[in-house]
């Protein structure tokens, strides 16, 4: 069973939204050929036109917002000065030290953004115990 991840897509060029556009009022074809020539979805075109039916306008809305993240700036170089000080403090310990109101997945996608591991290498020699 593969798990569907969502994927970020990157919005249409402006030229490619007047091209659809002039495209459309020129009669040159019905939607499902102008999505097929221009290669996008007839969907994308019906909202490609109302958009600009009911604002005037088909450029790209702009970006919503989101999250910041809570680990940015300043408060990002400390958690990496942590990491280097101490290399195997867990994720909860980092959190704790930061005295952030955040989660531990928070701490885990500030290290990403840094580029630290948190895995042992694989070059490291094995425990001297040995599995029973």
């Amino acid at each position: 069973m593969k798990l569907c991840r969502y994927v970020s897509m990157k919005t249409y060029s402006l030229d490619l939204r007047e091209r659809v556009v002039a495209a459309y009022d020129a009669q040159t074809g019905t939607q499902e050929e102008l999505a097929e020539r221009f290669s996008v979805s007839v969907s994308w075109l019906k909202k490609l036109l109302r958009r600009r039916q009911d604002s005037g306008s088909f450029a790209p809305k702009p970006h919503a917002g989101g999250w910041t993240p809570k680990f940015q700036g300043e408060r990002l170089d400390e958690l990496k000065q942590w990491v280097q000080e101490k290399p195997d403090a867990t994720l909860q310990e980092l959190l704790d030290r930061s005295a952030v109101s955040a989660s531990v997945m928070s701490v885990q996608r500030a290290l990403r953004r840094l580029g630290c591991r948190r895995k042992k290498s694989r070059y490291t020699p094995p425990n001297r115990t040995v599995p029973t």
